[in-house]
């Protein structure tokens, strides 16, 4: 039996297709960047922040880590509205990514934190700097660039991971896939087409991260 590959759908559905891959784009921007910020904030809670507050985001780093990123993503968008708190699929997306990465980040940037000499602590004190203070303006930047390679592999792996907001009707690739081997019923030509473009935006986001982390430290390249 003999199949017969055809992607002149491509130029029908090619709206569809570039809808996904920018709302795909837009998922991993936002939470990238506040999954990262929220991230810093809890591995600075963890290694140097209120004692009160260490169980707190030590017990929403171990949920995060140890349940499945689909059930995170079902709880805010199905589980939420329970409680009055009606959210839109897109928003629900971008929140679970949000505190999906925040929690990875947060255990990835404290073990930078960790490697840090005692001597630039001391050096902060020594400046009457608040722990705050020495965290932001002498330990953040080379704790961040001793792990910003492990970092950058944690945001594509959670790009990669975005195509399960799909099954909330949020409309990224995997939803634009679905949805035109729903008409076309060539899934292998649209999963084709769809992995190849994952794969590109996978390779393409760890050279950005790789320039980003050069342009923030100068002095090594990050890749």
């Amino acid at each position: 039996m003999s199949y017969h590959f055809e992607f002149g759908w491509l130029l029908q559905y090619y709206p569809e297709i570039i809808k996904g891959v920018l709302i795909t784009l837009e998922l991993i921007a936002i939470g990238g960047v506040l999954g990262i910020s929220l991230g810093i904030f809890c591995a600075w809670v963890r290694a140097l922040g209120p004692v009160w507050l260490k169980p707190v985001v030590a017990a929403y780093v171990e949920l995060i880590r140890n349940t499945p990123f689909l059930i995170q993503l079902f709880f805010i968008f199905f589980g939420l509205p329970s409680l009055g708190l009606q959210l839109s699929e897109l928003t629900a997306a971008n929140l679970a990514m949000v505190v999906n990465l925040g929690a990875y980040s947060c255990e990835i940037i404290r073990a930078g934190i960790q490697a840090t000499p005692k001597g630039q602590f001391e050096a902060g004190e020594s400046l009457a700097m608040t722990r705050f203070e020495t965290f932001r303006h002498v330990v953040l930047v080379p704790s961040l660039q001793r792990i910003w390679p492990a970092l950058s592999s944690q945001v594509v792996i959670v790009m990669l991971g975005s195509a399960v907001v799909s099954q909330i009707a949020a409309e990224d690739l995997t939803f634009a896939a679905n949805f035109i081997q729903s008409r076309t019923f060539r899934a292998f030509e649209a999963y084709i087409v769809s992995t190849s473009i994952y794969l590109a935006l996978a390779i393409l986001l760890r050279q950005v991260l790789g320039l980003i982390g050069w342009f923030i430290f100068p002095r090594r390249v990050v890749r």
